[in-house]
């Protein structure tokens, strides 16, 4: 459970790190809530 979460943290900074702007990281996160919610309708 550990690494699970310690992945997941470092997955996050990799990924808000990669976003150069408020606006960019708005984008990814909501593309990221896409997936999520895509995933649970099926």
């Amino acid at each position: 459970m550990k690494n699970l979460i310690t992945l997941l943290v470092l997955s996050s900074v990799f990924l808000l790190g990669a976003c150069n702007t408020v606006k960019g990281m708005g984008q990814d996160i909501q593309k990221a809530g896409e997936k999520i919610e895509g995933a649970a309708k099926k």
